[in-house]
């Protein structure tokens, strides 16, 4: 490969990064390249790293490098409580709000008929396993807003109620600190009908 093809080939894997359009991937391998060569090498070594050493949680699906991870093996969580969300991220923010100590189950991604994401594509068995394990009392689904997310949550809450389980979904409404008047008006007709 010769080195305009290699420096082609970097651009064009930074540019399939979120976000990141052809400038911005053209900028960040010039830095690596031009100033910071030992942050390209350590870029490179732990992007190898998680890909090898990086899989699913076999309980909740979530990333991890045991077979289980740390929060499904925590006995000080609530093992009674599990908390669907779309992404190790969505995880992650649950996290960071210290209000949750419950379990976890991630979908990685959510329902998309014209994506051909359907029920077994998402892997709905393991989490109905997982919910009807005899321990488990409410499955909290925090799927996120879109069209799909709602979707994704309105098919899991139907298939747990025939299973006997009690689904309940996180509330939405006006931000905490936000002026009714800059609030769009879908989330003011959702904090409307859902108000308590």
């Amino acid at each position: 490969m010769s080195d305009a093809n290699s420096l082609d080939a970097l651009i064009q894997a930074l540019k399939r990064l979120p976000g990141v359009g052809i400038k911005s991937a053209q900028r960040m391998a010039f830095h690596l390249l031009q100033h910071d060569r030992a942050a390209a090498q350590y870029l490179a070594r732990a992007l190898q790293d998680a890909c090898t050493l990086v899989k699913h949680c076999e309980l909740c699906h979530t990333f991890t490098e045991h077979s289980v991870c740390a929060t499904c093996m925590d006995e000080k969580r609530d093992h009674t409580k599990l908390c669907v969300v779309e992404t190790p991220a969505d995880q992650s923010a649950m996290e960071r709000t210290g209000a949750y100590h419950g379990l976890y189950f991630v979908l990685m991604g959510k329902l998309s008929p014209l994506d051909g994401i359907g029920p077994h594509e998402l892997g709905l068995k393991k989490l109905f396993d997982r919910a009807c394990d005899g321990e488990v009392q409410e499955v909290i689904l925090a799927t996120n807003f879109t069209a799909e997310g709602e979707a994704t949550a309105h098919v899991i809450s139907e298939a747990l109620k025939v299973r006997g389980i009690k689904p309940t979904r996180l509330a939405r409404g006006v931000p905490v600190g936000s002026e009714l008047e800059y609030v769009d008006l879908g989330t003011i007709a959702h904090a409307l009908v859902d108000r308590r």
